[in-house]
């Protein structure tokens, strides 16, 4: 099962979320003011879940007979990390996380930690504006079209990246972040193949890519 998990940033375009709830992400979980946005879209979530310290009272109102409210009172995760749980608990196997990113760079990096800190629990992604972010270890392929935009990241020393399909290629490429990285890398067919070796690594696409041929 697949489902959105809408946080308090800067929000994704309505399009997109209704392509990404028409495409299989069906459910929608508001983490705590992620609900403000929603109500603005016109759209009812499935769930809003958190310590409920960022709605205001009046959405709170708006939705209380129309959606499952779930409190959280602990304080030793985010309320992104909440709905991450508790998805994972209902039997989401796969989820994207989008108003995740935005204007406070501490929100926006703590949740690029989240995506790590739960790889093994469910698959993640952060949907930011124009960009597709996912973790990356071992295999990776995956269909795309030639000209589009693909950059990766390796998140510790040891990660040796190779490629194939990519303009600019990767053979055993070790891409420690804040050293050497493959920025604005280019796909040259239809499919690429990563082989991550001895760590993990961000890949990070493009939505308007991905849409266009269904691949997300």
């Amino acid at each position: 099962m697949k489902c959105i998990i809408f946080g308090n940033g800067s929000p994704p375009q309505k399009s997109q979320l209704e392509y990404l709830m028409n495409s299989g992400y069906e459910t929608l979980i508001c983490a705590d003011g992620g609900a403000e946005k929603i109500r603005e879209f016109g759209m009812i979530p499935d769930y809003i879940i958190g310590d409920l310290d960022s709605i205001t009272p009046e959405t709170l109102e708006f939705f209380k007979h129309k959606v499952k409210i779930i409190k959280y009172s602990r304080q030793n995760d985010t309320d992104i990390e909440k709905s991450i749980k508790f998805a994972a608990s209902g039997g989401f196997t796969e989820a994207i996380l989008t108003a995740v990113t935005g204007d406070r760079l501490d929100h926006s990096f703590c949740n690029l930690g989240v995506v790590l800190k739960f790889r093994n629990l469910m698959k993640l992604s952060i949907l930011s504006f124009r960009s597709v972010l996912t973790v990356v270890t071992g295999l990776t392929e995956f269909e795309t079209e030639p000209g589009e935009i693909i950059s990766i990241y390796g998140l510790n020393e040891t990660a040796a990246f190779t490629s194939r399909g990519l303009k600019y290629k990767l053979d055993g490429i070790k891409l420690p972040f804040g050293v050497r990285e493959s920025t604005s890398n280019v796909a040259t067919g239809r499919k690429v193949k990563l082989q991550i070796e001895g760590g993990t690594g961000f890949l990070v696409r493009d939505f308007d890519t991905m849409r266009r041929n269904g691949f997300i």
